[in-house]
Order: C-alpha cells, then sequence, then structure tokens
C-alpha cells in the first residue's frame, strides 16, 4: 500500500514545479532591455525616461498586474559593442521588449540578432531608412522592429529642405549655401536628398563636404566654405563634435551664419557649456518646450524637475515607446511577442512630439499632426527660441553678433 502511494506522491511533486513555475510567470516583471550609449546626454536621457515611464505605469498597477523592470546595457557607439548589448539583453537577461538606440550603424548591425531573438525593439535614436526597409523586404523575421523616433533621415532631409527654401531663402533671402557634415551611415542617406532637395527648392549649393567624425580642427572647412561664396552652412551632424564645430566657427569670426540638424546642440546646457558661443546656431528639434501636444510642456517639466536637465529628443521617444509597448501588451492580454506587434501596429497614440502611429514598415509617421522637426536657435544669455516653422515661432531670429553691423 505504501509503495502504491510513491508514485501518487511523486507525481504531485513533479507537478508542483511547473504549477509553481507558472504561478511566478505571472507575477514576474515585464522586463525592458534599454541598449543605449550610456556615456552620452542621449543615451542617460534615454535610461531616465524609460524610467520615469516605468514609475507612471507601475504606480498604476503595471500591465496586466505585472510590474515593469528596466535592465540597461551599454551598446556605445560601435557595431560590435551594441551586438554584444543585444545578446546580453535577449539571451542573458530574457527582456520582453527593447527600447533604446542612438547610432544607426549600431542599429543596422544589431537587427539580424533582433529578429533571431524575436524580441521587440522600439527604436528612439536612430534614423537611417534602411531600419525600419528591413520589415518591408522581410516581414516575417523584421516584424519585431519599429521605430517611434526620431522621423527617418529621408523625411529629416524633406523638411530640412522646407527650413532652406521657406527660411533661408524665403526670410533671410540668402540662395547660396554649403551643406556639411559627418560621414556617417545616416548623414549619407540624408545628404544626397537634401542637395536635390535644397537645388530644386532654388537654393544654390556652394559646397558640400562630408568630413570625419574625429576631426578637430574645422579652420580648413570654414575657409572652403568663405571661398564657395555661400552665405548660409546647413549642418548635419551628430556624432561629430558639434562643441568644438561652434565654438571655432563663433572664435574665427565667421561671416556666414549656420544651422540645420545638430544632435548635439539640441542639449540643454549646449550654449551654456560653450560660455554663449553659440548664440545666433540653428538646430533642428523633435519636440521642444511648447504646446505641441497635451503631453509636451507636461513631460519637459517633470522631466527637468526629475533630473535637473532639459530633454533631449531620445528621452520623449522612449517615454512614449514604453507607453506605447504597455498599451499593446494590454491590448494583447499577454506579453507574447507576435501578439503585440500586432497591436503596437495600430498604435494611434497621442506622444510628447505629436501623433504616433506607424506606416507598413513600421517606421514613425511624420508631417502634420504627427512628430516634425522645428528649428530652434540659441539666442543672447543662451535662450532657445522656435524660430521655425513660422507658425509656432516663439521669438524672431537673430544674426551672429559680428554681422549685426
Amino acid at each position: 500500500m505504501k509503495f502504491r502511494s510513491l508514485p501518487t506522491l511523486a507525481l504531485a511533486s513533479a507537478l508542483a514545479v511547473p504549477l509553481g513555475q507558472a504561478a511566478f510567470a505571472q507575477d514576474a516583471p515585464i522586463k525592458i532591455g534599454v541598449p543605449t550609449a550610456i556615456q552620452l546626454q542621449v543615451g542617460r536621457d534615454t535610461q531616465d525616461a524609460v524610467q520615469m515611464a516605468i514609475d507612471e505605469v507601475n504606480a498604476k498597477g503595471g500591465v496586466l498586474g505585472r510590474k515593469l523592470e528596466m535592465i540597461v546595457a551599454d551598446e556605445t557607439e560601435k557595431p560590435e559593442a551594441g551586438i554584444n548589448a543585444i545578446k546580453k539583453l535577449t539571451s542573458e537577461d530574457k527582456v520582453d521588449v527593447l527600447i533604446g538606440g542612438f547610432t544607426s550603424g549600431v542599429t543596422l548591425a544589431q537587427l539580424p540578432h533582433i529578429a533571431r531573438a524575436k524580441t521587440i525593439y522600439l527604436g528612439v535614436g536612430a534614423a537611417s531608412p534602411a531600419i525600419t526597409q528591413r520589415v518591408s523586404k522581410d516581414y516575417d523575421n523584421y516584424k519585431y522592429i519599429f521605430r517611434v523616433g526620431p522621423i527617418n533621415a529621408a523625411e529629416q532631409a524633406r523638411q530640412l529642405t522646407t527650413f532652406i527654401s521657406d527660411f533661408v531663402i524665403g526670410e533671410l533671402g540668402i540662395k547660396d549655401v554649403a551643406i556639411v557634415g559627418e560621414n556617417a551611415k545616416w548623414v549619407q542617406d540624408l545628404v544626397p536628398i537634401l542637395r536635390k532637395g535644397a537645388t530644386d527648392a532654388g537654393a544654390n549649393v556652394r559646397f558640400s563636404e562630408l568630413f570625419d567624425t574625429q576631426t578637430s580642427d574645422f579652420s580648413p572647412l570654414f575657409s572652403k566654405i568663405r571661398n564657395s561664396g555661400a552665405g548660409f552652412i546647413v549642418v548635419v551632424l551628430a556624432h561629430a563634435s558639434s562643441d568644438i564645430f561652434a565654438k571655432q566657427w563663433h572664435d574665427g569670426q565667421v561671416p556666414v551664419p549656420y544651422g540645420g540638424i545638430d544632435v548635439k546642440a539640441m542639449d540643454g546646457d549646449f550654449c551654456e557649456r560653450l560660455d554663449g558661443k553659440a548664440v545666433s546656431h540653428i538646430a533642428g528639434n523633435f519636440a521642444i518646450r511648447a504646446p505641441l501636444t497635451s503631453k509636451t510642456i507636461a513631460f519637459f517639466d517633470a522631466f527637468k524637475e526629475r533630473t535637473g536637465r532639459s530633454p533631449v529628443y531620445t528621452a520623449f521617444a522612449s517615454y512614449d515607446a514604453v507607453h506605447i509597448y504597455a498599451e499593446a501588451v494590454g491590448r494583447a492580454g499577454k506579453v507574447d511577442a507576435d501578439a503585440v506587434v500586432a497591436e503596437l501596429e495600430k498604435t494611434s497614440y497621442e506622444g510628447i512630439p505629436g501623433l504616433i502611429e506607424f506606416d507598413e514598415s513600421h517606421d514613425v509617421k511624420a508631417g502634420g499632426k504627427h512628430p516634425n522637426m522645428l528649428f530652434a536657435q540659441w539666442q543672447p544669455d543662451c535662450g532657445r527660441e522656435v524660430v521655425f516653422p513660422k507658425h509656432v515661432r516663439t521669438a524672431e531670429p537673430i544674426s551672429p553678433p559680428w554681422l549685426k553691423n
């Protein structure tokens, strides 16, 4: 009789393990993996914005009764480190979703590994159109890839073209321009579109050059620009030293104003850390403290109170990405990646910079009610004001101090 009871006890013991595991799974946190360049402000803002959104979601009970948890991995700005970050987060930490990214070259190198892991990736930093083109070309493998922000490089080129046609030509009356940028993948994607668009808009592109991201002396470049006869410098920068560029432009009193896409000039302390040498520089931004949506100003103020600094563009997309993912999981009723992908594709979410919706390639839509580029100028006392588009202008544009007369 005792022997006969042993199989029953053994079966009960065996069943207790999976039942316990199932109960644990229901209580376990939903893990958000954050691959980002942690040494840069874009990376710090990504982490802080993700945590800020997590705290809000968790304060309301989490998702499906489960709390959210952040796990960070440093992808630096190098593909090898980026791949290792993805492998760690997906294989070792077994995260449920990835929210992060910055350098397009790194993100492109990570994509095959993300696809093999079948883990949802919500990009918040890299702009190359090639990233989401993978979705269109091979949906079954790359359907897990989405870009919440920024708008892609091709769309940035189109909106920068509008800046040239309507502001540089239309308002400043300058038709002769120079286009310069760093030799990086997203700039290589952007500049040909920008050159054609600027030319079609009536600009004379007097000079165009891509320079090494490690350039530390821009004086030869400024000499070429001056000799070309250009009256405005259109820049496309993210990884190069924007600080050095701005300082040398100021100290050399280059008689040519400049502006464009300059990621590090989006930093809230950019002008102050240059001792005011950035005054009159215009940089494209994807959000600024203005009533773009009902959430924009509130987010800016809350983020600054929490961190002591103004947010850069990765913060907007990171914060929105957490809420977008949480809502998609809630609608799906589970964290299964395929089920959540189907819900993410239906996203229509009022975010920080505009209405967040995805196109057929899982890229964030741009223009109109969707996210756009705003061109903000550093003004005296290092205040930052929107100067274009004109309908959201917060101050009149100014010239470099040495050109006022």
